[in-house]
C-alpha cells in the first residue's frame, strides 16, 4: 500500500490531531523579543572578540567588521533553512486567507471522510468552520456553539463529505476559456531553460474555467508553465475561490516568502516553490533539439547554479570565520537563483515525464546534482519501471497520471490504465491530474473513479486528489483532509464520491460557500457507497509483461452456442430504439445464445449442462447493446501526434491550393481505415462495437464510414458495416475563410448541383436521401444552419435529414432545433472550448439540467460523443472506450432536478446505440444489433466488466 512520504514540514499523511487553538501572552511575546536581544547581543560580543584579535595580529581574523555582519551571518544560516510551517501553525484562530465578514458554518449529520489512517477513517458527525479554519469535526459540543452570532447551519442529511479536491497540474488562467489568441500565456519560446519565468505572471483570473472547476469540488490548483521548455519556470498553487481584491496574487497559497523581491526576511517561515520540468518530445518539438540537448541543457544549467551554490557556501564559511576582509559581495545571479533553490531543497520539482528513458535520465540528474523530485507528471511508462523511480535522489518521487487518457502521441502509446494500481501495489504514490484542459479540470475526481475501477483501492484513489496531492505539494499540513485546524475547504457531496457522476451540493473554501444557488439532492443509498469494482489483476500483469502492448486481439471466437448464466438483466435493439427484453430480480437468469443470435431467455438451468455450449458465468451482470461511437478519428489513426501513422487531413476546398486532381471528387473515410488499433481493441473490450468515423477537414470532409472495432481488417467478414455514413461539413469561425463564405459554399454544393462525386452527393442530400452532419457548436451559426435548411427544402420540396455535431450551444436554439426536425450530437458533458461555445449549458450544481437532459426534455434525438479533449475531434479517440460511462452519466442525471427523474436506461441507451446510428443514416437491422455482456453489473456502471460481445451479423461470441 502507498503512502505519503514526509514532506519537509513532518507533517505525515495522517496527522495527529492538534489542540485547540491559544492565545499567546504578554509574556511569551515579551520572551521571544528577549531571546532575539540576547541572540543579537551574542553576535556583537563575538564580533567584538574577533576584532580585538584582529588589531593583536591574528591571522585568522579581519580587522574590520562590516556593520551589515549580523545579517550577513542571518542570511547565511538561512541558506538552508527548509520550507514549512511553524511548529504552532495548528494553534492559529484564524486563516491568513480569511475574509472579514465570512459567517461561521456548522455542517450537521454528514459522513465525513477525513482522509486520516491513510484514507480508511469515516467519521457522522457535524463539522465546525470558522475563521477560514475548520474548528471541530465529528462531535461539536453545543455549550460551545452558544458563543457563535450568525451561524449558519446546513443539514448534510447523512451525505457524504470529504477534503476539497486538490489538481496538482492544471493549467486554469494560463491557457484560459475560452480559447483566445491573447489568454495562451503557459509556454515561453524564448530558450529551452527558464527557470526565472513564473505562472502567477500569466495568471487571468477572468478563465471561466475556475467557477466550472469549483463547481466539480476544486478547491486547490497547482497552475504550472506549458511543456515546451527543458525548464519552463515557476508553478503557483491558488485557491480556486475568487477573492473581493480580484487578483492573481490574493489566489495564491503559501506563496513564495520572496515573491514580492529577492530577499526573505530574517526569522520568516519559507513556502514550498514549484518548478517545471518537461522530458522528451515537447522541449525537443519546439527547439529541434534531440533528448540528448535536453539532458544537456539541464546539466548545464545546474552546474552553473552548483558553483553559484558552491561560492555562497565558501562565501559564508569565511564569514562564519570572520574573516571579513576577503568576504567581498555575496554571491548571486538574480536569474539562476531559482535553481540554486531547487540544489538546497527548497522547490518541489515538477517533472513532465512519459518515457522510461526519460523517467531515468531525469533521475540520474537528480543524482548528479542532489536534489529530490516531488512528482513525475504524465508518466505513462512510469508504471513499468518503478524501481528506477526509487533510485531518484533523496526519496521516490510521486506520479501525477492520467486514468485512461494515452495513446496520443508516441511517448503515451504504451500507458496503462492500469497504471495506477501497478504504482500503487509497488508502493509508490499516485495522484491522479488533469492537465487542464487536456482532462476538464471540472471532472478530475472522474479520473479518480476510473482508477478505482481498474484496480486502484478506493481509499487510495480518493486521497490521490485530496491527501496524495497535498502532500506531494507540501501543503498537507492544511489541506487534504477535514482535521480541526486545517483549512475550511470542504465539499458535500450528492453521493460516494467514487460514484459515478458524483456532484457537489456545495463548496466551502476558506469557510466561504461557492455556489449560490445550488441545483442538486442526496441520491438514492444505491449511490452512497463506492462502486464495487472488477478484478483486472491478469489485465494488469500483462500490461508489465509485455510493455504496455499487450495482445488486445487475444479473445476467443465462440460460433455455435454460448450460455449466459446468472444474468440480471437483458436490453436489445428493437426498431424503435433500445427494449428491456428480460428482468431478473434475483441476477439467476440464464441466456442462450446461438450463432450470435439469442434464442432463449428465462431460468432453465438445463441449458447449462448443453455439452456443446460455452457457459459464461455474468455474475449478476446484463447483456445490452454494443455502443455506437461517433466524432472521433478512430479507424484513420493509430497515434494522433505521429503523421506516418494517420490517414492525413482532408484539403480544404475552400482553401485556394487545393490540388486540382480532387476538384469534383469527396474523400471517404473508407478508404483510409486502419484495423486493430488499440485505442479500437480498448474500445472494443469496452463495449464500443461500432464507430462511424468521417475525415478531418477544415469544411468539406468527405463521407464517413460505420465499421467494427474488433475486426482484424476490412476484408473480414463484418468489419465493413455501413461504407458510406453521411455526408459530412465542419463550420466554425476558427476556419480561414468567413462563416458567411462557408454557408454560400454549402448552399451552393446543395443547390447548385456542381460536376463530379461531390454534385452526386449532395444531389442525395438535398432530396434527403442521405443525412447531412454539420460539425458546429456557435448557436448564432445553427440559427443559420436551420434558416439555411428551410430555404433549401422551400427550393427542392424535399426534406433535408440534417444533424449537428457538436452543439455546444445547442440549448439557446432548443425549440428550434425540434421543430426543424434536426438531431443532435454532443459531448456529454459542456464545456466552453472556444468562443462559439462559450454559453454551455453546464448543469448541476450550477444549473437544473445539463445539456444532454435538456435536449431529450425537448423532444429532440440526441446522441452522445465521446468526452475527449479540447473537442470533438482527432485527439478524442482515447476517450472512445469509456462512452459507456458517459452513456452512465447521462443516465443518473435528473431530467429537472425539481422532477427528480432520470433518464431511464431505456432512454439512456439510444444516446450510444440507436440514436447515433439513425442521426447519421446508418442502417442495421435490430436483429443484426451487436450485444455486449457484462460481469457483476451492467454496462452503463462502474461495477460491470465487458467480457463478451455477441454478434449476429457474424454469427460469433467473441469471449474478452
Amino acid at each position: 500500500m502507498a503512502t505519503d512520504k514526509l514532506s519537509s514540514a513532518g507533517w505525515r499523511d495522517n496527522p495527529p490531531a492538534f489542540p485547540g487553538p491559544k492565545r499567546k501572552s504578554r509574556v511569551t511575546r515579551f520572551s521571544v523579543h528577549l531571546v532575539g536581544l540576547v541572540c543579537v547581543s551574542l553576535v556583537l560580543f563575538t564580533l567584538n572578540f574577533a576584532t580585538r584579535d584582529s588589531l593583536l595580529g591574528n591571522p585568522s581574523t579581519t580587522a574590520t567588521v562590516p556593520i551589515d555582519a549580523s545579517a550577513i551571518l542571518a542570511q547565511c544560516r538561512a541558506l538552508d533553512a527548509q520550507p514549512g510551517p511553524p511548529s504552532d501553525f495548528h494553534e492559529r484562530t484564524q486563516s491568513d486567507r480569511y475574509q472579514p465578514g465570512t459567517k461561521p458554518v456548522l455542517i450537521r449529520n454528514a459522513k465525513i471522510w477525513t482522509g486520516r489512517v491513510e484514507g480508511l477513517e469515516t467519521l457522522q458527525g457535524d463539522i465546525l468552520l470558522d475563521g477560514g479554519i475548520i474548528k471541530a469535526v465529528g462531535e461539536v459540543d453545543e455549550a460551545s456553539l452558544a458563543g457563535y452570532e450568525n451561524l449558519t447551519e446546513f443539514d448534510a442529511q447523512g451525505a457524504w463529505v470529504s477534503p476539497g479536491i486538490v489538481d496538482i497540474h492544471s493549467h486554469i488562467g494560463v491557457y484560459s476559456a475560452p480559447s483566445l489568441n491573447g489568454a495562451k500565456d503557459g509556454n515561453s519560446l524564448n530558450g529551452p531553460i527558464l527557470p526565472w519565468l513564473r505562472a502567477v505572471d500569466a495568471l487571468n483570473t477572468h478563465d471561466d474555467s475556475i467557477e466550472l472547476a469549483v463547481a466539480g469540488g476544486q478547491t486547490t490548483s497547482l497552475i504550472l508553465p506549458g511543456s515546451a521548455n527543458a525548464i519552463g519556470g515557476q508553478g503557483y498553487v491558488i485557491k480556486l475561490r475568487q477573492t473581493t481584491e480580484r487578483s492573481p496574487t490574493s489566489l495564491l497559497l503559501e506563496p513564495p516568502t520572496d515573491l514580492n523581491g529577492t530577499e526573505v526576511e530574517a526569522g520568516s517561515h519559507l513556502h514550498w516553490k514549484h518548478m517545471k520540468h518537461a522530458c522528451g518530445e515537447n522541449p525537443a518539438r519546439v527547439y529541434g533539439d534531440s533528448r540528448m540537448d535536453s539532458v544537456w541543457a539541464w546539466r548545464e544549467a545546474y552546474n552553473t547554479a552548483r558553483k553559484i551554490k558552491t561560492k555562497q557556501d565558501e562565501y559564508c564559511v569565511k564569514a562564519q570565520a570572520g574573516k571579513w576582509e576577503e568576504l567581498g559581495d555575496f554571491p548571486t545571479d538574480f536569474k539562476w537563483a531559482p535553481l540554486v533553490d531547487i540544489l538546497r531543497g527548497k522547490v518541489k520539482v515538477q517533472t513532465h515525464c512519459y518515457e522510461a528513458l526519460d523517467i531515468d535520465n531525469f533521475v540520474r540528474l537528480t543524482n548528479e546534482f542532489q536534489f529530490p523530485v516531488a512528482a513525475f507528471h504524465h508518466a505513462h511508462e512510469a508504471y513499468l519501471v518503478p524501481e528506477t523511480m526509487k533510485r531518484a535522489y533523496g526519496s521516490t518521487p510521486a506520479v501525477a497520471i492520467f486514468a485512461a487518457f494515452s495513446g496520443y502521441k508516441r511517448e503515451s502509446f504504451r500507458g496503462s490504465q492500469y497504471a495506477a494500481k501497478i504504482l500503487d501495489d509497488a508502493g509508490i504514490r499516485v495522484s491522479m491530474k488533469s492537465d487542464h484542459s487536456g482532462i476538464v479540470s471540472r471532472y478530475l475526481l472522474h479520473e479518480a473513479q476510473q482508477a478505482h475501477h481498474f484496480g486502484l483501492p478506493a481509499h487510495t484513489a480518493l486521497s490521490s486528489v485530496t491527501t496524495t496531492a497535498a502532500g506531494i505539494l507540501g501543503l498537507d499540513h492544511r489541506i487534504g483532509y477535514i482535521l480541526k485546524g486545517y483549512d475550511a475547504d470542504i465539499v458535500i457531496w450528492d453521493s460516494h464520491p467514487l460514484a459515478l457522476g458524483a456532484t457537489p451540493l456545495q463548496v466551502f473554501i476558506d469557510g466561504i460557500p461557492q455556489l449560490d444557488h445550488v441545483h442538486g439532492q442526496v441520491k438514492p443509498a444505491n449511490s452512497q457507497a463506492p462502486p464495487a469494482t472488477p478484478n483486472y489483476d491478469a489485465e494488469a500483469a500483462a500490461a508489465v509483461k509485455y510493455s504496455g502492448v499487450e495482445p488486445l486481439q487475444d479473445f476467443a471466437t465462440k460460433p455455435g452456442k454460448v450460455v449466459f448464466s446468472n444474468v440480471a438483466s437483458v436490453w436489445t435493439r428493437s426498431e424503435d430504439g433500445v427494449q428491456e427484453l428480460f428482468c431478473a430480480s434475483n441476477g439467476a437468469g440464464i441466456i442462450t445464445v446461438d450463432n450470435g443470435r439469442i434464442i432463449a431467455a428465462g431460468f432453465d438451468d438445463r441449458q447449462l449442462t448443453d455439452l456443446n455450449a460455452t457457459i459464461v458465468d455474468l455474475q449478476g451482470g446484463s447483456i445490452a447493446p454494443g455502443i455506437v461511437s461517433v466524432g472521433s478519428s478512430i479507424g484513420l489513426q493509430e497515434i494522433a501526434g505521429e503523421a506516418t501513422t494517420v490517414d492525413g487531413v482532408v484539403p480544404d476546398p475552400l482553401a485556394a491550393d487545393v490540388p486540382a486532381l480532387i476538384n469534383g471528387s469527396i474523400i471517404r473515410a473508407v478508404d483510409g481505415l486502419q484495423f486493430a488499433t488499440r485505442d479500437a481493441l480498448r474500445a472494443y473490450r469496452a463495449g464500443v462495437t461500432t464507430s462511424v468515423t468521417f475525415p478531418p477537414s477544415g469544411f468539406l470532409s468527405g463521407l464517413g464510414v460505420a465499421f467494427s472495432l474488433g475486426a482484424p481488417h476490412k476484408l473480414a467478414k463484418g468489419a465493413v458495416v455501413q461504407k458510406i455514413a453521411a455526408v459530412h461539413v465542419v463550420i466554425s469561425s476558427s476556419h480561414r475563410a468567413s462563416v458567411s463564405t462557408q454557408f454560400n459554399a454549402l448552399r451552393h454544393l446543395i443547390l447548385d448541383r456542381v460536376d463530379g462525386e461531390v454534385g452526386e452527393w449532395f444531389g442525395q442530400v438535398a432530396i434527403g436521401l442521405i443525412p447531412l452532419v454539420v460539425k458546429v457548436h456557435s448557436a448564432d451559426i445553427i440559427a443559420t444552419l436551420l434558416d439555411l435548411k428551410a430555404e433549401i427544402e422551400g427550393a427542392t420540396g424535399a426534406a433535408l435529414k440534417v444533424t449537428i455535431l457538436g452543439g455546444a450551444e445547442a440549448h439557446l436554439v432548443a425549440d428550434d432545433i425540434k421543430a426543424a426536425g434536426v438531431g443532435v450530437i454532443v459531448e456529454p458533458r459542456s464545456f466552453p472550448h472556444t468562443w462559439e461555445s462559450r454559453r454551455v449549458l453546464p448543469g448541476a450544481p450550477l444549473g437544473e439540467q445539463g445539456l444532454v437532459a435538456y435536449l431529450v426534455s425537448r423532444g429532440i434525438t440526441v446522441g452522445v460523443a465521446p468526452m475527449g479533449t479540447g473537442d470533438i475531434g482527432p485527439m478524442t479517440a482515447w476517450a472512445v472506450k469509456n462512452t459507456r460511462w458517459d452513456a452512465g452519466w447521462a443516465h443518473i442525471t435528473p431530467r429537472q432536478i425539481a422532477l427528480d427523474a432520470n433518464l431511464t436506461r431505456a432512454e439512456a441507451y439510444p444516446l450510444v446505440t440507436s440514436n447515433v446510428e439513425k442521426l447519421l443514416g446508418v442502417h442495421v437491422p435490430a436483429a443484426d444489433a451487436d450485444l455486449v455482456a457484462t460481469r457483476g453489473g451492467d454496462l452503463l456502471s462502474f461495477e460491470g466488466k465487458v467480457v463478451a460481445v455477441v454478434s449476429a451479423r457474424r454469427g460469433v461470441v467473441d469471449i474478452l
